[in-house]
């Protein structure tokens, strides 16, 4: 009868269970992928950002950040800013960035600095995401497009948050949005498709 192997995440969460500590950073997920690498050799090593999203799902504490994990978000933040982070498409992309831009005027108006600063951690992780999986090869190169369009969209707001909204409404009016985006695409105000929807 044949063993059944442990999974990667398997091995994960025992090896993140071996830590008495209240929680992980750094050294403790370079020993977890360490033990990894005695159980499963060094060609199926998963990244230190792989093992922090794993134990974090299980409920642990992990305070590691890199390009592709959320930021470390303290408990009195985590309603409003858990999880808003989206862009599976266009449509995602655009109520995460109205869900944190709401998020950032309200921590703006009570003078926090901390909660505003997460907001803008989150925006430009998703821009970074985004311009990784604009790169990605195996990935269509309609969904590349996409992903590259969102990319633009988190660098505005992170440069103008304030103007972000009007010049998202110009970006989607114009041809190229439309001609690349056609199904995501508004009709023109007053053309003949927007008078007979009316």
């Amino acid at each position: 009868m044949a063993l059944l192997r442990a999974s990667k995440k398997q091995l994960i969460l025992e090896s993140g269970a071996n830590f008495s500590c209240q929680s992980l950073g750094r050294g403790e997920l370079q020993k977890v992928q360490h033990d990894l690498r005695q159980r499963l050799g060094p060609a199926k090593l998963p990244s230190l950002g792989y093992i922090a999203a794993v134990l974090k799902q299980a409920g642990m504490r992990v305070e590691y950040e890199d390009r592709y994990t959320d930021p470390v978000i303290p408990e009195r933040y985590a309603t409003s800013l858990e999880g808003a982070l989206r862009f599976e498409d266009l449509a995602a992309a655009d109520a995460a960035l109205r869900r944190l831009d709401a998020a950032y005027r309200e921590y703006r108006s009570e003078s926090d600095r901390t909660g505003a600063s997460l907001v803008r951690q989150i925006v430009l992780r998703g821009k970074l995401r985004a311009e990784s999986l604009s790169h990605n090869a195996r990935i269509r190169p309609e969904k590349r497009r996409e992903k590259r369009e969102i990319a633009t969209w988190f660098r505005v707001w992170l440069e103008s948050p304030d103007l972000f909204f009007d010049w998202l409404e110009v970006r989607k009016q114009t041809g190229e949005f439309r001609e690349m985006f056609p199904s995501y695409a508004q009709p023109a105000p007053g053309t003949a498709q927007e008078l007979t929807e009316a």
